[in-house]
């Protein structure tokens, strides 16, 4: 992962109060015990079956009557449409991710195979244990850093950054652009000063839509400038400052979401 994840892993503890952590290695949780061969239609009963004789005596049913021309876009319009599907890769403040999850309980929802405790980037240059999801597949990519290391317990920040797709409460996203953002939030916010980098935390929500989640976690967000923003630009952001969104300065370099920190 890029060095920008420490400062964002520290941003986030620092302004949104998510928890500190502690590093310590655990061997992986056994893989969960596999499920009951039989399904839940082999174990119903299955219905009462008429006798001979019943079904001799039975009166005959007429067979329904039969549309001649049958118009088939008629038939497809009749049909029941499937019910959508939820939206796949999506970070919510409850079920796995909800503050008394597990790492076993991540690796029954998404398979042990694809669900390690391993070593990701923390602050100042300094290595945690997190249970991280698809660690091979940059776009599923998901980092989860507990409370408690010893029995992977407790949650403590979820991090989305890199390339990953998944998707964070209230539809963030990284790559979302600092405009969309506001229009989420409700009203400006808080940033802090750029750094060489190029990045900024989030200092606070202003009382705005993304103050509070659904669930009661909490949000944390590192936004990136544009690459090609001007030096002159970039120099009117940078430092020691406090910054709302809407600032003419702050549009100027057109910053995006660069990485999205959960937390309870």
């Amino acid at each position: 992962m890029a060095s920008i994840g420490v400062r964002a892993t520290l941003a986030a503890t620092v302004t949104f109060g998510l928890p500190g952590i502690a590093a310590a290695q655990y061997p992986p949780p056994p893989p969960a015990a596999g499920s009951s061969s039989s399904s839940v239609r082999d174990r119903w009963p299955d219905p009462p079956k008429p006798s001979a004789k019943q079904q001799q005596n039975a009166p005959a049913q007429p067979a329904p009557p039969r549309r001649p021309f049958a118009d088939s876009d008629d038939d497809a319009a009749a049909a029941p449409k499937p019910a959508p599907k939820p939206a796949a890769n999506a970070v919510t403040c409850g079920g796995v991710f909800a503050k008394d999850s597990t790492h076993l309980k991540l690796a029954m929802k998404y398979d042990s195979r694809n669900v390690v405790f391993s070593d990701v980037d923390g602050p100042d240059g300094s290595k945690i244990k997190a249970s991280v999801l698809f660690p091979n597949d940059p776009k599923r990519r998901l980092e989860v850093v507990w409370n408690d290391d010893v029995g992977r317990t407790d949650m403590s920040v979820i991090a989305i950054n890199g390339k990953s797709q998944w998707s964070a409460p209230k539809g963030l996203k990284l790559g979302l652009p600092i405009a969309a953002l506001q229009k989420l939030n409700g009203k400006p916010f808080k940033i802090g000063g750029f750094a060489a980098d190029g990045s900024a935390s989030v200092l606070g929500w202003e009382g705005g839509a993304l103050s509070s989640l659904p669930g009661g976690c909490k949000v944390g967000m590192r936004l990136v400038a544009d690459s090609k923003a001007a030096p002159d630009a970039r120099g009117a952001v940078s430092g020691d400052k406090e910054l709302l969104s809407s600032d003419p300065s702050v549009l100027a370099v057109k910053p995006s979401v660069g990485e999205i920190l959960i937390g309870y």
